[in-house]
């Protein structure tokens, strides 16, 4: 068990952590969320003793870590940390990476060393890449060898920073597939994450971080389907739905179109359906700001449902109300990408409305 009381750390221009308290128990798999900035890779790194914090306790299993006395080199084997960065020795082989730490704190001898980094490999699939250099490896690969390297010394707990932010979606399934694996061990994990699908299925507990605290935590579904406190709200809806309003022709097509990409990364929404949006938004967005040069405000929003696994998309629009011809051929491609469309007028500041919700 780890008991982490009033928890602060500062550095000249920012205060991470303000006041973190929290108690995680043997084997609870705890996702910790939140805005950039909020202290979350900083409590992992003030739990493995890579920062020290300025004041408050972490008590581990009866022992207080952040005491002068304590053997930073036993916290360490105790509490394993996997890095967004990898961290490799480039001018070693996968195996030698793996043994080093082990070896040389005299924790295991180096055939002891070597045979239960094979092992390790072997149920990572990379058993075959042994002896490759780093250079070599894909990102997620790397990933990988980094987890191996942390369970050589059969940690307690193992904290994961953003382990799959500098993966691409398909690398990103590889790393998170091991942790999953993993996670069926028993051992105590606290992950942090942007990847909120992963977050939530993999937890049993998660830690909704805001103003350097532990803002509000509870079970995935308590945090995702209904927070409690008014910022979880505000950022889960965030990752739910994303706008924007669309000013005539000088708006910025091509960053808004980035963004909706992201969405759906961030969303785990597959690449399909990403294209699909991308190209509803801009035949309609287009037929609207050609109709009758109608170049008034549009507003765009898009809507996913983790829960019914659906994406919608909501047009308004000022001015005339859009007329589009059926039998084009623009219409019929826009309409092999929709289940459902429909026009409608309404009260308000867009009074033109369009409800799409995309093919799957």
């Amino acid at each position: 068990m780890i008991e982490i009381s009033h928890l602060r750390k500062e550095y000249e221009n920012a205060v991470p952590l303000q006041d973190v308290n929290a108690t995680i128990n043997d084997g609870d798999i705890i996702s910790i969320i939140g805005p950039s900035g909020t202290g979350k890779s900083t409590l992992l790194r003030c739990l493995n003793l890579l920062e020290r914090p300025d004041s408050g306790r972490i008590v581990v299993d009866g022992v207080n870590i952040l005491d002068k006395n304590v053997d930073v080199h036993q916290v360490r084997r105790k509490i394993g940390m996997v890095f967004q960065s990898f961290n490799l020795f480039e001018h070693m082989t996968v195996i030698e990476n793996i043994m080093y730490a082990p070896v040389k704190l005299k924790l295991l001898s180096r055939q002891e060393a070597y045979d239960k980094g094979i092992a390790l490999l072997e149920t990572v699939g990379l058993s075959a890449n042994a002896f490759s250099y780093p250079d070599s490896l894909s990102g997620g690969q790397k990933q990988r060898v980094a987890i191996v390297r942390t369970l050589i010394n059969d940690p307690e707990v193992i904290l994961f920073d953003e382990p799959t932010s500098a993966l691409d979606p398909t690398m990103s399934s590889e790393v998170m597939s091991v942790i999953t694996e993993l996670s069926r061990t028993g051992k105590t994990m606290m992950i942090v994450t942007h990847e909120m699908h992963f977050a939530r299925q993999i937890a049993n507990r998660v830690f909704y971080m805001d103003d350097g605290i532990i803002y509000e935590q509870g079970s995935p579904e308590e945090i995702f389907d209904n927070p409690k406190k008014e910022k979880t709200r505000i950022f889960i809806e965030k990752l739910r739905t994303i706008s924007f309003v669309i000013k005539g022709r000088s708006f910025d097509f091509a960053r808004s179109y980035g963004e909706i990409e992201k969405y759906c990364f961030k969303n785990r929404i597959a690449h399909k359906y990403a294209m699909y949006l991308l190209s509803i938004s801009e035949e309609l967005v287009q037929q609207i700001m050609v109709n009758e040069n109608n170049y008034r405000d549009i507003r765009l929003e898009i809507e996913y449902s983790e829960k019914n696994s659906t994406i919608d998309m909501h047009i308004g629009y000022k001015g005339k109300k859009l007329t589009i011809d059926e039998e084009s051929v623009s219409f019929k491609i826009l309409m092999s990408r929709v289940s459902d469309i429909r026009f409608s007028e309404t009260e308000g500041e867009y009074p033109n409305r369009i409800d799409i919700r995309v093919k799957q």
